[in-house]
């Protein structure tokens, strides 16, 4: 059994911003894989599509890691079956990078991962949202929606991300790693 945990915020104020891209990316997954229903377990939305377990934790992101914990408790995943997939504001916009294991960095949904599974050794995907405008307060600006010309670049950065989760589903994280690290192609091929 593999599980896909997509970190965000509850609430319709937060679906469109940035930091929900790893909601976005599970909602895609589903769709693809015919997944149409939800139910509540482990502190948030659960859809399970044959060997495939997908949460969008319903804790807000800095509580993100007690969802992962109790699916973890819960269904006694190895914590390398558990891939993680968030924003990531030191990323440019439109990069993925999949790692094995790792710090944080200043993502504190990550950190809360960590904190509560008690272990940096599960894979997470990173989906670049960056830089920061000039002079705008990180906080706000992860909360904030995309612009209107960045939302080429995030469709294709999201389905890229399906696909990546797709191969480490079947070939696991190093196959990923090697095929999917990296920018997206801009739209028509710039």
């Amino acid at each position: 059994m593999k599980f896909v945990v997509g970190l965000g915020n509850p609430g319709r104020e937060y679906l469109d911003t940035r930091h929900n891209l790893g909601w976005w990316v599970v909602v895609e997954l589903a769709a693809g894989l015919g997944v149409e229903e939800e139910s509540e377990r482990w502190l948030g939305l659960v859809a399970e599509a044959g060997e495939v377990t997908l949460l969008k934790p319903l804790t807000y992101m800095n509580d993100s890691g007690h969802a992962v914990a109790r699916l973890v408790a819960d269904t006694g995943a190895a914590p390398e079956d558990v891939l993680v997939v968030v924003d990531d504001l030191s990323l440019d916009l439109g990069t993925l990078r999949i790692r094995p294991s790792g710090s944080p960095g200043t993502h504190r949904g990550l950190e809360s991962v960590i904190e509560c599974i008690g272990t940096d050794a599960f894979p997470r995907l990173r989906l670049g949202i960056g830089p920061c405008a000039e002079g705008q307060e990180w906080r706000d600006f992860v909360l904030s929606p995309f612009d209107e010309d960045e939302l080429p670049v995030v469709e294709q950065l999201v389905a890229r991300a399906v696909e990546a989760v797709r191969c480490w589903l079947a070939e696991g994280t190093a196959a990923a790693m090697s095929r999917f690290n990296g920018p997206v192609e801009a739209p028509g091929g710039e």
